[in-house]
């Protein structure tokens, strides 16, 4: 059984971060509280709440050939939604043993500490979806 609790946070792939981040200030008022370099991911992530969830902005880092291409093939937009479950590594093994085609078969860390994981996109209809268990010693 998978314990879905809330959407974390949607996120938008860009190629500058601090631009991006003073274009959604002006526009939408909002600040970032969260500014993080996931060095395993090769990624930046920069998180902005709406009420209890975020904006994520994420940026590759030097390496990151998966977010680079994303780029240069669909530019800056949405790349996945990413909703927080209960006990990731049930919602895993509950999704493998219905053949749920997944990226990660086993969570990884994450921005903030969490835990994460990734359903591949063809298995839901084309969106990528990242399973989120909060670590709450980083909030």
């Amino acid at each position: 059984m998978i314990r879905i609790k809330k959407i974390d946070h949607v996120a938008v792939c860009v190629k500058d971060v601090d631009e991006t981040i003073a274009k959604y200030k002006q526009v939408l008022g909002l600040e970032p509280t969260v500014r993080d370099v996931v060095a395993h991911m090769k990624t930046e992530a920069v998180l902005m709440p709406i009420g209890d969830s975020n904006i994520e902005l994420i940026s590759p880092t030097e390496g990151n050939e998966g977010l680079e291409r994303f780029l240069e093939k669909r530019g800056p937009g949405l790349h996945h939604v990413a909703i927080e479950v209960e006990g990731i590594d049930e919602a895993l093994s509950t999704l493998k043993s219905l053949g749920v085609a997944l990226l990660d078969e086993k969570p990884r860390k994450g921005a903030r500490g969490h835990k994460v994981a990734f359903l591949h996109p063809k298995a839901t209809g084309g969106l990528l979806i990242e399973l989120v268990e909060p670590d709450e010693t980083h909030g």
